[in-house]
């Protein structure tokens, strides 16, 4: 991209990118995805359904819907690569494996070797809750014999995804695995670029992962829910009725624009401003969204960045397809826009979750990444299956 402000000491540009996502073993697949209005939601047959151990209770169910947005080959993973054995591999959650392959990727798309970099450099992470230990790990005795219960752990703990990272690429920055639910790997980019502006580390990786052991399962709609009854999402659609469980792994690489610059690094967009807030008690249900906390929250990374409302051209949304989280959360956008301007209708609106579902602790970085792809091109994918407004959102 071309960079228009250079001399900003609070900025990080964004310098590297791999992902695997529904449909996409790649960032340039998962773009090409977007552009075309692909949408990445598998259906599965009762045949398949059954061999993941899907019960016939289930599959009776009128209400069970056989849908979810799943990553192929996550059982694909080069341990001699990193340094694993074999058996080593075979008990690590397939989450630190995916993890750990997409930050060596995104160092190699950004153009560095970390054994060369002259620099401390920052891992942030999340990962979402481990099936595999449950489904898979757990059910196997002997597997966790053969290894021991401490190596067990270690393969399998949430808190051991970061520095798993650094441990097997020698960074030598913070290693910090951040949960913080389904925002989780938004957050990890926003303290990333902190530790970046205070000199913590002088490169970052950010980022998150969600997987599913087994991933060929489906979900029981429930009327006012955040699923869909159908499998598709329609965010801020009239029809819209929820989202659709997915999966997937994304990871940035973070510099101080400054860095960026001098080193002549491709640079695919810059964050000059990011919050982190909390409703606390003021919203109706502990998972309800509230406008107030939303609207906050916008307004004081507007502030942080220096940015008026009128020059902010879209907005890559949360965007559940749910029939009380879009127009919360639109709403809470009016709000913090109209504290800084009364202009309507000039800027665009859109949520990845059409396109790939909702990927729990990766689907910040997902928004993120789709919304970098856009600055970098200057192109706005379409927003699947839009058709009209819904009526609650003005």
């Amino acid at each position: 991209m071309k960079v228009q402000d250079s001399a900003r000491a609070d900025a990080v540009a964004i310098v590297g990118m791999a992902a695997r996502f529904p449909g996409a073993a790649t960032v340039a697949e998962f773009w090409s995805n977007l552009r075309n209005g692909v949408e990445s939601v598998r259906f599965f047959s009762d045949e398949e359904l059954r061999a993941a151990g899907i019960g016939s209770g289930f599959l009776r169910d009128p209400a069970y819907v056989r849908a979810r947005a799943t990553v192929d080959a996550i059982d694909e993973f080069d341990a001699e690569f990193f340094g694993y054995s074999a058996r080593e591999a075979e008990i690590m959650d397939p989450q630190h494996r995916l993890f750990l392959q997409c930050a060596w990727h995104a160092l190699e798309d950004a153009g560095y070797d970390p054994a060369r970099f002259r620099g401390p450099i920052g891992v942030y992470a999340g990962a979402s809750l481990n099936t595999y230990l449950l489904n898979n790990v757990y059910t196997n005795p002997r597997l966790v014999e053969a290894n021991g219960p401490l190596q067990t752990a270690i393969g399998n703990d949430k808190d051991h995804l970061a520095t798993r990272v650094s441990y097997k690429l020698d960074l030598r920055g913070p290693s910090l695995t951040i949960q913080t639910a389904c925002s989780s790997s938004l957050v990890t980019v926003c303290v990333a670029s902190q530790a970046l502006l205070t000199y913590q580390c002088d490169m970052a990786l950010a980022g998150g992962v969600s997987l599913k052991v087994p991933q060929k399962t489906g979900y029981l709609y429930q009327e006012g829910g955040i699923v869909s009854p159908d499998g598709h999402c329609r965010a801020f659609d009239a029809e819209a009725s929820g989202t659709v469980n997915g999966e997937g792994v994304g990871v940035v690489v973070l510099k101080r624009l400054a860095d960026a610059i001098d080193a002549g690094d491709h640079i695919y967009a810059v964050i000059i401003g990011s919050a982190i807030n909390n409703d606390g008690a003021g919203k109706v249900g502990y998972t309800a969204p509230s406008v107030d906390g939303q609207a906050e929250v916008v307004q004081m990374a507007q502030a942080l960045a220096g940015v008026s409302a009128e020059t902010i051209g879209y907005i890559e949304a949360h965007g559940t397809g749910t029939a009380l989280g879009d127009p919360v959360e639109v709403a809470a956008l009016t709000q913090a826009f109209r504290a800084g301007t009364q202009a309507r209708a000039f800027c665009a609106l859109g949520s990845v979750k059409a396109n790939i579902g909702h990927l729990d602790v990766a689907a910040g970085i997902a928004g993120l990444i789709k919304a970098a792809l856009a600055v970098e091109s200057g192109v706005l994918p379409p927003q699947l299956h839009f058709r009209q407004g819904n009526g609650q959102i003005d």
